[in-house]
């Protein structure tokens, strides 16, 4: 694997790729050869070739736990290099359109609430960071990777935001900006970051815009899902073939 893959203590040499539902990793799992399947946290991880490259893809399911438990069991098993999390999100700014991209700079988990004891919106007691930053070099490939395979969508760089809601108001989208100036929102982001932070993985959230975050989000959801998806493996399929 080539050095913008991130760099591992342990020579890890392969890529790790954690979708929330199963429409999110189908379309990955179709294209992998020399398949092999471990069961693991109730988890299939499947193992083999994607686009040239050594990969691991996994449905970790929707929300925090299943996502960091996902993660664990991800870094415990397999030789990974990084993680990547692929999937869709709703959009919290007004340029970021349904079915655009957004690539994590970092991730905040934002329904972290210990306001009670003096910590700020989003603050982990006793924990050096509370934001995860994804690693740059994977960023920088995925941009590319996009402006390839999707030309006809934009690309957003910032901050996803996550919890275990679905954000359909816009008093939550509002709060969500001014506290944290989150660019998306969805619900297992910032856990796979927090779990790759704690193994020392570069890690990188991808996440395609399947509705705005707000009164029209139950609406938007359904009409756009597939096409985010689609997009979103494109995306990491033409990343793997250049970190093969």
């Amino acid at each position: 694997m080539r050095a913008q893959a991130g760099h591992s203590k342990k020579g890890r040499a392969m890529l790790g790729i954690i979708g929330a539902m199963d429409s999110e990793v189908a379309k990955l799992k179709e294209q992998m050869t020399d398949v092999k399947i471990l069961k693991k946290a109730s988890m299939d991880f499947y193992s083999g070739k994607l686009n040239g490259a050594d990969a691991v893809v996994v449905r970790a399911g929707v929300g925090k736990v299943n996502a960091a438990c996902c993660t664990q069991a991800l870094i415990d098993n397999f030789p990974v290099s990084c993680v990547i999390n692929t999937g869709i999100a709703g959009s919290l700014r007004a340029e970021i359109d349904i079915g655009d991209v957004v690539l994590a700079t970092d991730a905040v988990e934002h329904d972290m609430d210990v306001a009670a004891l003096g910590y700020a919106p989003g603050k982990i007691p006793d924990m050096d960071s509370s934001v995860f930053v994804a690693d740059e070099a994977l960023r920088r490939t995925a941009r590319e990777s996009c402006e390839k395979v999707n030309p006809d969508i934009r690309v957003h760089e910032g901050r996803v935001v996550t919890g275990d809601q679905f954000i359909s108001s816009k008093e939550k989208k509002t709060w969500l900006t001014g506290t944290f100036d989150g660019f998306c929102a969805e619900m297992e982001g910032a856990a796979i970051a927090h779990a790759a932070h704690l193994n020392g993985v570069p890690f990188l959230i991808v996440r395609a815009i399947s509705d705005k975050a707000d009164d029209s989000a139950t609406m938007d959801y359904p009409t756009f899902e597939a096409k985010a998806i689609a997009r979103s493996v494109r995306l990491v399929t033409e990343m793997a073939g250049r970190l093969a």
